[in-house]
């Protein structure tokens, strides 16, 4: 039997077992036997969520307003793009200007 919350108007929120044919229907309060309705604390679909998911779902939320950091490689990461500066290839135009395809295209070459 899954456990449901419930709020009582004079004494509060109360949890009870209730089987799942009568989720909907109103629980009596434990304290002063009133009908009580049933209340939502917890969206159902993150209860049924797999561990694992969940607890990323939660990390991903803490670290949303801090920098990334994607650019940091560590010294033993074979191929990392820090280590070897690839010259840019130079071309000639028809009238012999230097031309950097690959290069910044906003900077004048010589």
């Amino acid at each position: 039997m899954p456990l449901y919350d419930y709020k009582c108007a004079t004494h509060g929120l109360f949890h009870e077992l209730v089987p799942m044919r009568d989720s909907g229907d109103a629980c009596a309060c434990p304290n002063c036997g009133a009908l009580s309705p049933r209340v939502l604390l917890v969206a159902p679909q993150l209860l049924m969520m797999d561990a694992t998911k969940r607890n990323t779902f939660a990390r991903n939320e803490k670290a949303a307003h801090e920098p990334r950091h994607g650019n940091q490689h560590s010294e033993q990461e074979k191929g990392c793009c820090h280590r070897e500066r690839h010259k840019p290839q130079v071309f000639y135009t028809a009238e012999g200007n230097k031309m950097f395809p690959s290069a910044r295209p906003w900077m004048i070459s010589h």
